[in-house]
């Protein structure tokens, strides 16, 4: 089995076929889904995808491109919101100075806002970081010596130096098909020096289909072309990475139930 630690079903390119797109994965060996919360305006669409199906889960956060339009960043009422059965991460969350949608500062604030309530809650921070290394590795170091916390680095593309910071924390890493860009050498080193049992596959679907799919609107079932790429990478096989990153899931997302087929 293969997990789809992060993807975004409520997204309107899977609006018309849905259903399909999730049996596709499933006959494709993903027996997990994620599905990731952007904006807590639209949390109950996020939350009514996991209530449909045993094996979707979901999160609750605020994408940094939202920070400042998305006014419940609070962490008591993330913390709230999270008391779903369903919800077993905080985020996605963290800082873009790419597209900077949103002000540093106020970007910065909801991060915080989000580890306070990941802290608080016991469940893992899932983190999106762009062009931003430094100023992310000091939140995280400088919040974790508030009080621990768990998380993950989510579609890590950037340089070894937040892998390091990040694993020191203890958190993980989440790879996506952007492992397989053609361009992405630098990127596969970084991967190959990141300890199996601090990874984890993803799509972030709708976006970046790995190859094969370049072009084509990412879906769930494409993560087994990333995990392929990984297994090979790591130089394990692909049996192997499927058991290690499906075990790494629920280990740190732990309030998910793992169904009896994983």
């Amino acid at each position: 089995m293969l997990v789809d630690s992060h993807c975004h079903l409520d997204f309107p390119d899977f609006a018309a076929e849905r259903g399909e797109v999730l049996a596709r994965a499933r006959r494709a060996g993903i027996g997990t889904f994620l599905t990731i919360c952007t904006k807590v305006s639209e949390f109950d669409a996020v939350t009514a995808i996991a209530e449909s199906a045993d094996d979707i889960w979901c999160s609750v956060g605020i994408h940094p491109h939202e920070a400042a339009s998305e006014k419940a960043t609070d962490a008591a009422t993330l913390c709230e919101l999270a008391r779903h059965p369903k919800v077993v991460g905080i985020g996605e969350c963290g800082l873009d100075f790419y597209y900077e949608h949103s002000p540093r500062a106020e970007q910065a604030e909801s991060f915080r806002a989000h580890i306070a309530a990941a802290r608080q809650t016991g469940l893992p921070l899932i983190v999106h970081t762009r062009d931003a290394d430094g100023e992310t590795g000091d939140i995280l170091e400088e919040e974790y010596a508030k009080g621990a916390f768990a998380g993950l680095i989510h579609c890590f593309s950037t340089g070894a130096e937040v892998a390091q910071r990040a694993l020191a924390l203890g958190m993980y890493i989440s790879i996506s098909g952007i492992v397989t860009f053609k361009a992405a050498e630098a990127l596969r080193t970084t991967v190959r020096d990141i300890p199996l049992d601090r990874l984890l596959v993803e799509t972030d679907a709708p976006y970046l289909a790995p190859v094969p799919k370049r072009g084509k609107t990412n879906e769930p079932a494409f993560v087994a072309h990333t995990a392929a790429k990984v297994a090979e990478l790591k130089g394990v096989g692909v049996a192997e990475l499927e058991a290690a990153t499906t075990d790494n899931f629920f280990r740190l997302f732990a309030k998910a139930e793992r169904l009896r087929c994983g």
